[in-house]
């Protein structure tokens, strides 16, 4: 198998090279991923309807949810993959590669039949009232009832191809479709087209995660003997090492992007007490705020099969270099784009729906939630970390303490305190909180690693 230059990738490739060519297809991805979105919000917009604007708000808990299997499947497995090639353990390669992908599809399958047989309870949880359940009923019928398993499987696939060191493959398939689903959007959802509203995004959604999968199915059958991604039902495992060794990264970062559903649906809750157009205002605000977020994510997602490769192999100061290149980058970048947003906010959301009140809620929500922009970033990266050595435990400590002990109760503190314009500033209170223990918790591993491997140092 020709993997040599993989192989010299993360081991000898300059930092900042290995960076771009893993970390800057993802970001790439990131960002489509995030305009495809935006693509959804805009053209919903477009109708001028609050009420469907809304249901694409409401229904973004569940689509949310998806992301709980992703990493589960996706990080646990690309994590176990990527410390595997480290130590030169193939077999390791394979076997987690097949359990990822298996268990996504039944996953996706679970999800479509659980979501579909209570969605009326599950409307309720939601926040959505008689003026808007029927348009979100109509667009969680594409993107979970027939979406979910290929909207979880072609990224679960993404993170495996990038374990290996094929970012720009993971990333062409993930545009692939999301680029398909800006070019369906207005046609499934403007009255020149299908007049479909919310469901037409719904569908666009769909049709684009079918293509996205596709592309890696062909991309793995065309590089069938120069990958180490394996999918062959032969290869599924039943090894307790492999299991034990996805799912110890994988359910942290599951219940990980559980927390932050409980906590997009609180936020969302207490937004739809004030109306359609306070949701709608939020949901655009959300939108805007994921362009930065996902960036930050995309680079913490890129540099991880260096960070786990290098773990793995002993290489400890290759891997701290790795990280703080990393977040120098991300923290220039980020306070940028937080200050550009604290100034034109209300030109931003004038970009998505130009009813007055609407704008003027957006603004307010848009200052506050960009302020805790670069400290996510810090927050992002060291649970990347954590990922990505397999300290599975300390992820899951910084997502409950990120969600159930500081975002939430800061919910509700503030939105007693300041009503409905207070809720914007909850992520503000718990990242700088969090971002100041993450600096305090690395240092001490750190310098347990350099005890460890004094040669290194």
């Amino acid at each position: 198998m020709k993997n040599q230059e993989k192989m010299l990738l993360f081991e000898s490739t300059p930092i900042p090279a290995a960076v771009a060519k893993l970390a800057v297809p993802t970001i790439l991805s990131s960002l489509v991923m995030v305009l495809y979105n935006l693509a959804d919000t805009y053209f919903v917009g477009m109708l001028n309807n609050s009420v469907q604007n809304a249901a694409v708000t409401l229904a973004a808990p569940v689509l949310l949810a998806f992301n709980a299997v992703n990493n589960l499947f996706g990080v646990g497995s690309s994590s176990m993959m990527s410390r595997a090639l480290g130590s030169k353990n193939y077999d390791t390669v394979y076997r987690s590669s097949a359990f990822g992908f298996y268990c996504s599809i039944c996953s996706g399958i679970l999800f479509s039949l659980l979501c579909t047989i209570f969605q009326q309870p599950l409307l309720a949880l939601l926040g959505a009232n008689a003026e808007t359940a029927q348009a979100t009923a109509d667009y969680l019928i594409w993107t979970v009832s027939f979406g979910a398993t290929p909207a979880i499987l072609n990224v679960v696939m993404a993170y495996m191809v990038r374990a290996e060191g094929s970012a720009l493959h993971a990333s062409i398939g993930t545009m692939s479709g999301c680029l398909l689903n800006i070019i369906l959007d207005p046609i499934f959802i403007l009255p020149w087209g299908f007049n479909m509203g919310a469901a037409g995004a719904g569908l666009a959604t769909f049709l684009s995660n079918c293509v996205a999968c596709l592309y890696f199915f062909v991309l793995l059958f065309i590089k069938r003997k120069n990958t180490y991604v394996c999918i062959r039902p032969s290869m599924f495992p039943w090894q307790k090492a492999i299991v034990a060794g996805v799912c110890l990264v994988g359910i942290p970062a599951a219940i990980q992007n559980l927390l932050n559903v409980t906590g997009m649906t609180v936020l969302n809750n207490f937004t739809s007490a004030f109306g359609s157009e306070a949701v709608a205002a939020m949901g655009i605000t959300q939108k805007i705020n994921m362009v930065p977020m996902q960036i930050a994510l995309g680079l913490s997602q890129g540099i991880m099969p260096l960070i786990s490769y290098n773990y793995a192999s002993g290489n400890i100061p290759r891997m701290k270099n790795t990280m703080f290149f990393a977040l120098k980058l991300a923290l220039a970048f980020l306070i940028t784009v937080s200050t550009l947003y604290f100034i034109f906010a209300g030109s931003f959301i004038g970009m998505f729906m130009q009813t007055p009140s609407i704008i003027e809620y957006g603004t307010r929500f848009l200052r506050g939630m960009c302020l805790g922009i670069p400290f996510l970033c810090v927050d992002f990266i060291t649970v990347g970390f954590f990922q990505a050595t397999g300290m599975g435990k300390q992820a899951l400590i910084f997502a409950i303490l990120r969600k159930i002990v500081l975002e939430i109760p800061a919910l509700f503190i503030l939105n007693w305190l300041f009503p409905l314009y207070g809720l914007a500033y909850a992520q503000l209170c718990a990242e700088v909180i969090l971002a100041t223990l993450a600096v305090l918790v690395l240092t001490k591993i750190f310098r347990q690693l350099k005890r460890e491997y004094p040669s290194h140092s």
